[in-house]
């Protein structure tokens, strides 16, 4: 895909846009003093491949030891601060979202993600571009009529699963993914990104990215 693919999306390296706290799961570990990356819970060692948390209360996600994702693997362990991020992610065949209620959405891009937030109370749309994670002022009403036409979207965990659209250069890719999945192609795009246009590279990563998730959803 060509940096032309989205001209809306490259425009944004233009302007000013209003970055969410976005935390990018691949970099919220902190040294411990044998010097690994420790868990952002506990602040045990932390293995290569982990798991995240989600703090609602902070609005970030956390890293989390595997004595860590087991404690909170129970719903109530949390006490509601925190939430086990799931692993499995979901291919969504079918889905109904034609370009008109598309446009009812208010994005500016061809990529975005929407998750139920509990601080928030409402469902927030966030989209990738070169600074980061934007938020979007989601129509209601038009998220209501996208619920309805397609009913698997009620099964989302709250804050911890997104819906993951994908249009860009004509492609139209629908996932549920787990938080972190989503805020992982985030930072993909905000260290790749190269001038107004993205640059090949940074489009050659997003292909790889939906490539990769095509792959493992279910």
């Amino acid at each position: 895909m060509s940096a032309l693919a989205s001209p809306r999306l490259a425009r944004l390296a233009q302007g000013r846009a209003v970055a969410q706290p976005a935390p990018d799961a691949g970099e919220r570990t902190r040294p411990t003093s044998s010097g690994s990356t420790g868990c952002d819970v506990c602040g045990e060692p932390l293995e290569p491949e982990h798991r995240h948390v989600a703090d609602l209360e902070h609005q970030r996600l956390l890293c989390a030891c595997r004595a860590c994702r087991i404690l909170f693997d129970r719903t109530a362990a949390g006490g509601g601060h925190f939430r086990l991020v799931p692993e499995r992610s979901r291919a969504l065949p079918g889905f109904v979202l034609d370009d008109a209620g598309w446009a009812a959405l208010r994005i500016p891009v061809d990529m975005a993600f929407f998750f139920s937030s509990t601080p928030a109370g409402r469902v927030v749309a966030l989209y990738p571009g070169p600074m980061g994670a934007t938020e979007s002022l989601l129509e209601l009403d038009a998220w209501d009529d996208l619920l309805a036409a397609n009913p698997a979207l009620a099964e989302m965990e709250p804050d911890t699963e997104a819906l993951l659209v994908h249009r860009a250069g004509g492609a139209r890719d629908y996932f549920i993914v787990p938080i972190d999945r989503a805020y992982r192609l985030v930072g993909t795009i905000r260290a790749s990104w190269k001038g107004l246009g993205g640059g090949n590279q940074v489009w050659c990563e997003i292909a790889d990215f939906f490539e990769q998730l095509s792959k493992e959803a279910e």
